[in-house]
């Protein structure tokens, strides 16, 4: 059974919710953020505990790296979102036919773009050769929202 909670909010953050309430899902936000949290919280607690040995600490780790990728994800396709909205009609189309991704990031119409967002959420801090999982997690999101926001609008253009 669900139950229900009272949050405060600054003044200036509630009027974004409402103004975005029809855009979001607040309570599956919150349960999410709230999980994430708990789950940390309880993960360091274990950490600290007598009884850890090396299947917990796996088990921690592939949540974290879990976790972590899909931050990186949603970023992603926020930034795909964003960018589809203001993007030429050209370009928009060149990249819902693009198949290869690290093709596209280095492509003269988008290289400078893609540098931007590379260093703002440091996607190239743990790279190698061919990218790391939360770069590819970044990149999948990304693409998602720009096919989001394409299958949203197609059939009105």
């Amino acid at each position: 059974m669900a139950q229900k909670i009272t949050l405060s909010i600054p003044d200036m953050l509630h009027e974004k919710v409402t103004q975005w309430r029809s855009s979001f899902n607040f309570s599956r936000l919150f349960q999410e953020a709230l999980t994430e949290a708990i789950q940390k919280k309880e993960a360091l607690q274990k950490r600290f505990s007598d009884e850890f040995d090396m299947p917990d600490i796996i088990q921690r780790l592939r949540e974290e790296k879990q976790a972590w990728e899909n931050k990186f994800f949603r970023a992603g396709k926020r930034q795909g979102l964003v960018w589809a909205r203001a993007a030429h009609f050209e370009d928009l189309l060149y990249v819902l036919h693009h198949e290869d991704t690290y093709d596209l990031i280095g492509h003269e119409n988008f290289k400078t773009y893609f540098q931007g967002i590379y260093q703002e959420y440091e996607l190239g801090k743990y790279s190698g050769e061919g990218g790391t999982a939360h770069e590819h997690k970044f990149m999948e999101g990304w693409f998602q929202g720009v096919r989001s926001f394409w299958n949203e609008i197609k059939e009105q253009i």
